[in-house]
């Protein structure tokens, strides 16, 4: 598997690993097709390819022949990414405290109630592990 550039996806990266790991497996067309906005240079057929040729080559997707084209599967999981990316924007951003983070996102986030009963139930879960 060749080494990553960085450590997490660009947008674009993302925004097309979420149509992959969505569907499971996707063709070019077919991600090209479900990219919702975005420039049209993003979208063109050979930018389309190129992406998921860079993506194979950072270890994120693999490939199989089909046909005339291939068709592409996540390499990596997507809890994977999302726990990289969080874990490394709370070492950046709070100077990894997860605690200050979580009562950041308590502060600013907009929860109803059945959102904080939820919060709740898996912080008495975590509690429970930890003893």
């Amino acid at each position: 598997m060749a080494r990553r550039g960085s450590d997490h996806p660009t947008p674009l990266e993302l925004e097309i690993l979420k149509i992959v790991w969505g569907r499971g497996t996707a063709t070019a067309p077919e991600v090209r097709e479900a990219l919702a906005s975005g420039n049209e240079a993003e979208r063109a057929p050979s930018s389309v390819i190129t992406m998921l040729n860079i993506m194979v080559e950072k270890g994120y997707l693999a490939r199989a022949k089909e046909g005339r084209g291939y068709r592409y599967s996540p390499v990596v999981q997507e809890s994977e990414v999302h726990q990289g990316m969080l874990g490394d924007l709370v070492r950046r951003l709070f100077g990894g405290s997860t605690r200050s983070a979580v009562l950041a996102l308590l502060e600013t986030g907009d929860l109803d109630s059945d959102e904080l009963s939820e919060i709740r139930r898996l912080i008495q879960r975590k509690a429970k592990e930890g003893q």
